[in-house]
Parts: C-alpha cells; sequence; structure tokens
C-alpha cells in the first residue's frame, strides 16, 4: 500500500538527517517549544513504539490522567526518558522499523488503539508520516537544513480535511462541508471533498499542511478560505489530537 511506503521515505529522509547531525546539534533548540533536537526524536521514538503496542496489544496503558492534555503528557514522558542522541537515535531507528512492519503485517480493516479514537492501520500509517515530517521541520528549520517538500504531502492534506469534523468540534463548532482546491509541490491539484461544497480552501498544499500542523499561522500562508465557512475551517485544521 503506497501509504506504508511513503512512510518509510519520509523517515528514511529524516534518518538520513540525524545520521549527520553532530552532538551540538542534537542538543539546539527545535521549533517545539522547550524541546531539543534530541527530545523531538525522543518523542517520534515513544510515538513509534506506542504504534508496535497498539498493534500487537502488548504494553498497552489506556489510562490517561484527568485534566491534562495530551501535549502535557507527552512532554513529561519525554522529560522522564532524556538520553543521550546515539542511544535517543538507536531506539527511534528500532521503533521505526518496528512500528512499520507491524502496521503493514496488520488486518487492515482492524480498528486500532489510539490516543482519541480507533484507527484502521493505514490510517494509523498516514498520522505517523504527518507526525514525523512536522516534527522534521522542527528539527531542520533551526539547523537551517532544507526540507524540500513531496507528493508525500498528499496523505497529510487528506488527514487534515479528514480531520476536519475533529477539529471543528474541539473549536465548539459544527461540522461544515469545506472543498479544498490544492497545488501539489509538483505543480498539479489535489482535491478533497464535495466540489458542490459552499465554503473552500484554495492554495498551496504545502502551506496548508503546514497550517493543519500548526507549523504556520492561517494569515501567513497565502491560503483562500472562502464561504460562509472557509475561514472558519482554515483557523481550525489540524492534523493531530488535541
Amino acid at each position: 500500500m503506497a501509504i506504508f511506503d511513503d512512510l518509510e521515505n519520509e523517515e528514511a529522509r529524516l534518518q538520513d538527517i540525524l545520521e549527520r547531525l553532530d552532538d551540538s546539534q542534537w542538543a539546539t533548540e527545535s521549533g517545539a517549544p522547550g524541546w531539543s533536537v534530541a527530545d523531538v526524536v525522543l518523542h517520534l521514538a515513544q510515538s513509534e513504539e506506542g504504534v508496535v503496542a497498539s498493534v500487537t496489544g502488548v504494553g498497552i496503558d489506556a489510562r490517561h490522567e484527568t485534566g491534562v492534555s495530551v501535549d502535557e503528557q507527552m512532554a513529561r514522558l519525554v522529560e522522564s526518558q532524556r538520553d543521550t542522541p546515539q542511544r535517543i537515535f538507536q531506539r527511534w531507528r528500532t521503533a521505526r522499523v518496528a512500528a512499520l512492519a507491524e502496521l503493514r503485517g496488520a488486518d487492515p480493516a482492524k480498528q486500532l488503539r489510539w490516543i482519541e479514537a480507533p484507527l484502521k492501520p493505514a490510517t494509523l500509517a498516514t498520522t505517523r508520516l504527518a507526525e514525523h515530517w512536522a516534527h522534521a521541520l522542527d528539527i531542520t528549520r533551526p539547523l537551517g537544513i532544507d526540507l524540500p517538500d513531496t507528493d508525500r504531502l498528499r496523505h497529510i492534506a487528506w488527514l487534515a480535511h479528514r480531520s476536519l469534523a475533529y477539529a471543528f468540534a474541539l473549536a465548539g463548532q459544527p461540522d461544515q462541508q469545506v472543498y479544498c482546491r490544492l497545488t501539489a509541490p509538483g505543480g498539479e491539484t489535489w482535491e478533497y471533498g464535495p466540489q458542490g461544497a459552499a465554503s473552500s480552501i484554495t492554495g498551496s498544499a504545502g502551506a496548508f499542511c503546514r497550517v493543519a500542523a500548526q507549523r504556520l499561522a492561517p494569515d501567513q500562508s497565502g491560503l483562500r478560505g472562502e464561504g460562509p465557512h472557509g475561514a472558519a475551517a482554515l483557523n481550525v485544521l489540524r492534523t493531530y489530537a488535541a
């Protein structure tokens, strides 16, 4: 399935970048507030280990602290398991290979436990691609490393559009139909949602994905939200659980 191959390629690109970093770069403050580059990779390793646990059913802890956000729980987990860059890098490499193998081998129709709601393996793989890409931005931008957009963004754009109902609900707003017409890195057009929808978002797919990952402000993205709910959809857009 294409999503598994694209996830593997996105992770391989990040691995190639990480292999070239020295200790001072691993210690650099990342684009994720409060986290170094090493912390970001540790978080990715922990998340991939969570994927393995979800597929295998081994080591799953379904408990969530009342009144504590997902971000706070993740921050606490990173803080409790900080290690040397070399061990963190190896931990992530091991976890990413194991997670991908489990997702490839899982029953495609099986709902796997995840943060906010059960997800099928292909959808969970899409969230992993989105998170690796977003955190790759967090790593590369402070270090001045180029991270060109690729056609793998189509999965992230799909996820962002698919998650609009969840995003509207988080904002306390009713779900709305929104048509997205995006220009891909290669120049072609990607479309999501009903063309007859009264509301729409148009513009660059790269900008759309960055807004959804909350790495770019909607008003600085060049995206156009039109119709009664286009601007609102652009403002709530997201690819991850709160």
